[in-house]
Order: C-alpha cells, then sequence, then structure tokens
C-alpha cells in the first residue's frame, strides 16, 4: 500500500510527485473527486493562497524596496553632504542615466527570463532572482564612483528582470483564469505598501548617519540586500514546485540535491486529485518548441496590451520619479497637489494587474504555458520601454522644458497625458477586437478543455 497522509513519511518530498500513489491506492482516491463541490473546491484554493500569496507579496515587497530605494538614497541625509548623488558625485544627466540603464536591461532581459522559468523549476528561479537582487541590491552601498552607479543599475535590471510576469506565470500552473485576477491584485499591493512603508523607514536609516563609517543610504541597501537574501533562501522550502500529476514522478535535475526539502502543495491525496480535476490543461501542458513562440509573438492580441502596459508603466514611473518636481512647480495649495497625487494613484494603481491578468486569460486560453510566459514577459518587458521614456527624455532629462517659468514641464506634462491616452486607446481597441473576432469565448474554452482531457486519458 501507498503511505498515508498521516504517515510523516509521507511529506518525505511534495505529494504531487510521489510515484504511484494514486495507483496503490485503487479506486477509492477516485471516490467523489469528479463531484467534488464548489465549496471543497474553494477550499483547496484558499489552502493554495495561504501558502503561496503571502510569499509573493513579501517577495515583492522587498524587491520593490530595493529597485526604488536609490530615489531615497539621493536625498537622504543631503544637508550633511552624505546624499548618494554628493557622495558619487553626480549631475542630474548622470543620475537620469542610471536610472534609464537600469530599465532598458530590464526590457531586455524580461522576455528570455521567462522562457527559462518555464523550462526550470518556477520556485527555483524566482528564488534565484530574489536572491540575485538581494546581492546586488547589498552591493549599493558600496558605491564610491559614477560608473560604479552605472554598472550597479546595469546587474539590477539583468537579475530582476522576470520578477513581475514570472510571479503571474507562478499563479498561472495553480490557478485557471478565471482566479488569477483576484491573486494578482493581492500581492500587487506589496508595491504601495512598499513604497509607503521604505519612505517612513528612510527617517530611520537617516538617523544612522556616520554609524560603523556608514553613511544612511549604505545602511539602508545593506539592511535591505540581507534580508531579501534571506527571503530567497526561505522561498526555495516554502513555494511549492509546478504540479505534477497524481502518480506520475518527476525527474529531478542535479540542483535538487542543494536545496531544502520542500512543503508539500498539497496536505492531503484529494486535494492533489480535486486540483489536478480543475487544472489537467496546466499538468498536461505540452513541451513548446520555437514555432509555438512564434505564433505569440504574431498573435495580433499583444501589441494592444503592450501599448496599455507602455502608457501605465511609463507614466507611474515618471510620476513616482518626479512627484516633487511636479508638486512643487504646478500648485501651491496643498489639497491640490495631494488630491491630484491621489487621483493619479487610484487610477493607475489597478491597472497594471488589470492588464497583466488579461494578458493570461487571453493567452493562457489560445496558447497554453508558452503563451502565458512568452506575452507577460514581452508586455511587461516592451511596456517598461515607457519607463525608459519617462525617466531619461522627460522633465530633467528634456533640457530645454526643464528651464524656470511659467511653463516649466508644461512639454512633459502634455507627453505624459498623450502615452495615457494611448492606453485608453488601445484598450478600448482590444475590447472591440476581441468582441468581434473571440466573440465565442466558450466554444473556445470547451475546445481547450477537451483537448487537455484528450491529452490526460488518451485512449
Amino acid at each position: 500500500m501507498g503511505t498515508s497522509a498521516d504517515d510523516p513519511k509521507a511529506f518525505d518530498e511534495p505529494v504531487n510527485v510521489r510515484d504511484s500513489v494514486f495507483k496503490d491506492v485503487g479506486n477509492d482516491a477516485e471516490i467523489g473527486v469528479n463531484s467534488a463541490s464548489a465549496s471543497e473546491v474553494d477550499r483547496v484554493y484558499r489552502k493554495l493562497d495561504r501558502r503561496i500569496i503571502p510569499a509573493l507579496w513579501v517577495l515583492y515587497f522587498l524587491c520593490a524596496a530595493i529597485r526604488s530605494n536609490v530615489g531615497l538614497a539621493l536625498t537622504m541625509n543631503f544637508s550633511t553632504g552624505d546624499s548618494l548623488g554628493q557622495k558619487l558625485g553626480l549631475n542630474g544627466h548622470q543620475i537620469s542615466t542610471g536610472l534609464a540603464l537600469f530599465y532598458v536591461c530590464y526590457v531586455i532581459f524580461d522576455f528570455p527570463s521567462n522562457l527559462i522559468m518555464s523550462k526550470l523549476s518556477p520556485h527555483v528561479w524566482l528564488s534565484r532572482i530574489v536572491f540575485c537582487v538581494g546581492v546586488v541590491g547589498a552591493c549599493h552601498a558600496a558605491l564610491n564612483a559614477a560608473w560604479n552607479f552605472y554598472l550597479i543599475r546595469v546587474l539590477l535590471g539583468i537579475v530582476i528582470a522576470g520578477m513581475w510576469p514570472g510571479m503571474s506565470y507562478y499563479l498561472t500552473l495553480f490557478y485557471p483564469p478565471n482566479r488569477t485576477g483576484k491573486r494578482i491584485g493581492y500581492y500587487f499591493t506589496a508595491a504601495q505598501v512598499s513604497a509607503a512603508v521604505v519612505s517612513l523607514v528612510s527617517a530611520g536609516f537617516q538617523k544612522m548617519n556616520g554609524y560603523g563609517g556608514l553613511t544612511g543610504f549604505e545602511w539602508m541597501f545593506m539592511i535591505y540586500g540581507i534580508i531579501t537574501v534571506i527571503d530567497a533562501i526561505l522561498l526555495l522550502w516554502w513555494l511549492p514546485d509546478r504540479p505534477y500529476p497524481p502518480g506520475e514522478s518527476r525527474k529531478l535535475r542535479w540542483y535538487y540535491n542543494y536545496l531544502p526539502r520542500q512543503v508539500p502543495a498539497f496536505s492531503t491525496e484529494r486535494d492533489q486529485k480535486i486540483h489536478y480535476e480543475e487544472m489537467k490543461k496546466v499538468y498536461h501542458a505540452p513541451a513548446w518548441t520555437v514555432r509555438d513562440l512564434g505564433s505569440v509573438m504574431i498573435d495580433w492580441r499583444l501589441w494592444p496590451l503592450t501599448l496599455m502596459y507602455f502608457g501605465v508603466v511609463g507614466v507611474g514611473i515618471g510620476v513616482q520619479n518626479y512627484v516633487g518636481l511636479t508638486m512643487t512647480t504646478f500648485s501651491t495649495k496643498p489639497w491640490t497637489r495631494y488630491g491630484g497625487l491621489l487621483v493619479v494613484g487610484f487610477g493607475l494603481g489597478p491597472t497594471t494587474p488589470n492588464v497583466m491578468t488579461w494578458t493570461n486569460e487571453i493567452f493562457a486560453r489560445r496558447h497554453g504555458e508558452v503563451g502565458v510566459a512568452a506575452a507577460t514577459a514581452l508586455v511587461s518587458g516592451l511596456g517598461n520601454l515607457g519607463s525608459v521614456t519617462t525617466t531619461y527624455a522627460l522633465y530633467t532629462g528634456w533640457a530645454s522644458d526643464a528651464v524656470a517659468g511659467p511653463r516649466q514641464f508644461r512639454k512633459s506634462n502634455i507627453v505624459m497625458m498623450g502615452i495615457l491616452g494611448m492606453s485608453i486607446v488601445s484598450s478600448i481597441i482590444l475590447k472591440l477586437l476581441l468582441h468581434f473576432f473571440d466573440g465565442n469565448k466558450k466554444e473556445t474554452e470547451d475546445s481547450v478543455e477537451r483537448v487537455a482531457v484528450e491529452q490526460a486519458d488518451p485512449k
């Protein structure tokens, strides 16, 4: 007989990779699975929520903090001459160049990073991203010249690439399209909370200026980096690997010998079987080829989504990087300043997870696993060209527009509004095209499910 769920030895490795479990228990494991109630199915996903969502939330919180800490470092302890810009002797153009280099590398490496993740163990790849972000983040504490400021921003862009689309792809391995949107929204709040918390905590780091011969921003980068490295190691143990069909063994790669033993994704065999029945399409996803990848890249649905993301992220990053300038330039009344900022935040905040959810739903249904991995990476990567534009080309990067006066930054603001308008038009066009060309959604979903069942139960 197979080991039972109550036997401690049953958890020597994840339930979903043990050999012949369901073959041993025979038909007993099948009893009632196909007739699982909606409440039972919801219970399985709630268990997955408790396992996955907090881990992704902390992951995103820490990586977002390290990514954005450079903005705080430029102003920390400015009065004593100990800010990042003062210590390295950076001028405005050098700062803009360093910020833009991060996004350029992010754009270039986002796509290949997500494709590699689809071939390897996703939880290992996510942990690798977090570990490298922590190490590179801590290295910010050793900066001493403009050239290594450029270098460290390039390295950070390379190692963090694939994080955001990777988390979105990871969710599609455990949740059907109709359940992923809410989960993306759950962990997306980490970025907003991170921005608020990191700004408040930076006041404490400023008071540490001079301790141990380090400036306040050096303490900040080093401590966040160490915490992030620790989190990366914990993720190897806590995050479940991709699910495998009941009774199917996993061919373990060599690096598993050096990894912490995982907590199983499912605590009972029935939970695993219920999830299997819900997610057959994921369990039996065929290996993708270059031809499959090409079909994703030429799918017209990809480009309206990319334009939407371009505008949303570009404007969001532009506002984030230059909020101090815009607030002090255009209004003297506090309510006008903060009210306008809140309107921008409330409008842009929910849009990013919505775009990624829409991408998952469209491409999972049409292209399967490779569609989700490739499309989310392309939308995120190419869309972040908007960040490069607003970081490097606008405001202080646009010399004629930065001249002090009543029209200072007017052109940059007009460009920002135009970019956002492009996103709005793209969303409307995509909605209309999907209505006319993909109107019979039910037929498409039934076709995909039928193929999944045939792959799962070949005759």
